[in-house]
């Protein structure tokens, strides 16, 4: 593990797991009944993937 996140960065470590919590919550949303709810929380997690990529290849 501390090889991966050597690798990857401390920072993009954190930002993944960030992603993964928002994808849990969106669907503990859905299978509870609020369905638009868990739409608009499930956008989150590939704008933040999207923007993660644009800071790492904005050189």
């Amino acid at each position: 593990m501390k090889e991966f996140v050597k690798r990857i960065g401390a920072m993009n470590c954190l930002m993944l797991l960030v992603v993964v919590s928002i994808i849990i919550t969106a669907e503990v949303l859905f299978l509870t009944g609020k369905k638009m709810d868990a739409l608009f929380v499930a956008f989150w997690a590939p704008t933040i993937l999207g923007f993660m990529n644009y800071l790492k290849y904005r050189k």
